[in-house]
């Protein structure tokens, strides 16, 4: 065994002074980034050693270790694997990949790549828990099917590769999402059972070993694919990076210290993961906040924390940046951005439902000590229905999550049990509520331009500023959520399914990538437009008063013809709930109608129609939402208020939302003043009224 058990099994002890980014030695040189200067430390670059036994987990072999760390799940993962014993792993033919090319379809593709890593997965999880190589044979059926792909790149993205088709070109291999998930599957396959495959027949390790270096180690070191590998960072300055730099480069160095023989090779993908891990950082803001969204934070922080996890066990703790203030802030974003029940704020593409790992938000709290994010993630293994704590699970499609999974659940199962036996003396509510005590009630994101704040009634509003160029960007400058005790009332619909039409040219056809299906105005009748010089200006915050305002005039184009648009939003922090949202403008002239849009989840009565024996009010319209909330939006009578329902189809947007929403259309009149302000509170509706 590599390590004490004790090591594993116990918190990590992360010994590593404050950091502060350090300037590169000569005059005028650029500062280097937080990575870089912690890498350059002494001793720090030679840690990372070719061939070093350094996966900080049991070998195979060691029977009493692995049942120690899996406890009372072995046998439910076990069967798991058994029911895999006659899978049968999907060949992928060319029509699949073809398919994306011809209707846009990814899932042809994508769905039996996906399934084969899932398998894979588990029959792994079965054969450590058991250990009796009952599984073996269809472990190496599945390294080997692997093995004989050209590529692992999803059909969506080999448009990447030089000859701009979707069928994998044999003669340049690249690196995707994809690629680097199934080159870690394979490689930690490898790690643990590379001896029981050579007992098979030792041709199963020698074409693995081929199959991660042709797929992952040679085109991350080949300059010629910068620009196919466009997540490093490298191939432009001007890059865009998101979530696929952190997510790729983890994979991809998991695979380097895994199989990785050549030392020189070695160094040299350390020091380029580390230079494009610096330009991740440099590229996204300082704050802490993750401009694509709770659901992409698993991908985005969740990953940068994967990384920094693997490279403090290679380097034997040498390498670590844990301590250092902005990797805690970018952890906690994923607790700050939940609302409650199912539900966190979502903008751009990101989902409004919570769906992330809770194994992976406690040991990336149990890394930067968060207690915050550990007690979030026990939080959210409450089953209310059942009055008790769940166990955590294990992660699904990621083979080095669920290796983490394996490491931390020990402990995590602790903290559980010992809530579980809370149970006996005080009621749910009560523990759940302690557990969520540290959380601010309000948190401001100055860089990002995102504001959470929720009242003592349980009124939650989030904003947001930006601009209209973030990544997976929709047409949003100045949108909000609304949400009262967990139920939603306006909100932000997300994205459908993916598919070929999602990230092309023709991305903002879709509906719910429009402004005008977001809770914003039309200006003289115009609606904000995609680009990265459509942003917002003058943002402020201010946590104390509940206020949230900015300047929208620069999101629109010319032809809105708009000299300044200040959107408020205001949150009552004390006495009767309500939030009031307020445009004051002035226009350089009048061309068309304004038309304020709501998108709610919901039933909408408009003014002159009934509702519980009473006529809707003129300047006041009901907004019937679940759970039998009521809330009632008083508006200025001079605009004409309507709705319209969008059915919804797409299965991604009805696990949501149900099979509609509605949006409110508040409309001026076609001669209105060029300077004025509209004014919109949001109030409850007692049940009796």
């Amino acid at each position: 065994m590599k390590k004490p058990m004790k090591s594993i099994i116990i918190p990590l002890v992360l010994a590593c002074a404050t950091l502060l980014p350090a300037m590169a030695a000569g005059e005028g040189a650029e500062p280097r980034g937080l990575l870089q200067t912690q890498y350059e430390k002494p001793g720090v670059a030679q840690s990372f050693v070719a061939g070093k036994e350094w996966f900080p987990l049991p070998d195979y072999e060691e029977r009493s270790a692995w049942a120690e760390l899996f406890g009372p799940d072995a046998e439910r993962l076990i069967r798991q694997g058994e029911k895999l014993l006659d899978y049968e792993w999907k060949v992928i033919p060319a029509t699949a990949y073809l398919a994306f090319e011809r209707t846009g379809d990814r899932r042809a593709m994508e769905n039996p790549e996906g399934a084969n890593r899932g398998a894979m997965i588990a029959l792994i999880l079965a054969e450590l828990a058991e250990g009796e190589g009952r599984f073996i044979d269809q472990i190496a059926n599945g390294v080997w099917q692997a093995s004989q792909q050209y590529s692992w790149v999803l059909s969506a993205h080999q448009s990447r590769q030089r000859s701009g088709r979707a069928l994998p070109d044999a003669r340049e291999h690249f690196i995707d999402l994809a690629s680097g998930r199934y080159g870690s599957i394979v490689s930690i396959a490898y790690h643990f059972f590379h001896k029981e495959f050579d007992k098979l027949d030792p041709s199963i390790s020698i074409a693995v070993e081929a199959a991660v270096k042709r797929n992952i180690l040679d085109p991350f070191l080949d300059p010629n694919e910068y620009r196919a590998n466009w997540w490093l960072g490298l191939a432009s300055k001007d890059a865009m990076l998101n979530n696929w730099t952190p997510w790729c480069n983890s994979d991809v160095m998991l695979c380097f210290l895994l199989m990785e023989k050549d030392q020189k090779r070695l160094d040299k993908a350390v020091a380029q993961s580390v230079k494009s891990m610096d330009l991740f950082l440099d590229y996204i803001q300082k704050d802490g906040a993750c401009e694509e969204g709770p659901s992409y934070w698993g991908a985005a922080a969740g990953k940068l924390y994967d990384w920094l996890q693997i490279f403090h066990d290679a380097s034997d703790g040498a390498f670590s940046v844990f301590d250092n203030p902005r990797i805690r802030k970018m952890g906690e974003f994923i607790s700050r951005a939940y609302i409650g029940g199912r539900y966190v704020v979502n903008f751009a593409d990101a989902s409004p439902l919570r769906d992330v790992p809770n194994e992976l938000v406690w040991s990336y709290g149990n890394a930067v000590g968060s207690t915050e994010m550990k007690n979030y993630a026990l939080y959210c293994l409450a089953d209310i229905s059942n009055n008790r704590f769940r166990n955590p699970a294990y992660s699904g499609n990621d083979s080095y999550r669920t290796t983490q999974t394996i490491r931390f659940n020990p402990m995590i199962r602790k903290a559980v049990d010992s809530l579980n036996l809370l149970l006996k003396e005080r009621p749910m509510e009560e523990i759940l509520h302690e557990l969520r005590e540290g959380v601010p009630p309000a948190t401001w994101y100055p860089e990002t331009e995102m504001c959470f704040m929720r009242n003592d009634a349980q009124w939650y509003l989030g904003t947001k500023g930006g601009y209209n160029n973030e990544s997976h960007n929709h047409n949003d400058v100045g949108t909000c959520v609304v949400y009262v005790r967990d139920i939603p009332v306006l909100v932000d619909a997300g994205v459908g399914t993916y598919t070929k039409q999602t990230f092309s040219k023709d991305r903002y056809s879709i509906w719910s990538m429009q402004c005008d299906w977001h809770n914003l105005p039309m200006i003289n009748g115009v609606a904000q437009p995609f680009g990265g010089k459509y942003r917002s200006k003058d943002v402020r915050c201010d946590l104390k008063k509940g206020l949230f305002t900015l300047d929208l005039a620069n999101a629109y184009p010319e032809e809105a013809a708009c000299r300044s648009w200040i959107r408020s939003y205001r949150l009552t922090l004390k006495g009767r709930p309500s939030i009031t949202i307020t445009d004051s403008f002035s226009l350089e002239r009048r061309v068309n109608p304004d038309v304020e849009h709501f998108l709610v989840k919901g039933t909408v009565i408009l003014p002159g129609e009934p509702y519980n024996g009473e006529t809707v009010a003129e300047g006041e319209l009901l907004i019937l939402c679940d759970e039998g909330l009521t809330v009632k939006m008083t508006f200025p009578k001079t605009l004409k208020a309507s709705v319209d329902i969008k059915p919804l189809d797409d299965p991604k947007f009805v696990k949501v939302w149900g099979s509609n929403l509605r949006r409110i259309n508040l409309t001026s009149a076609a001669n209105a003043p060029v300077k004025g302000h509209y004014e919109f509170r949001l109030t409850e509706v007692s049940p009796e009224r």
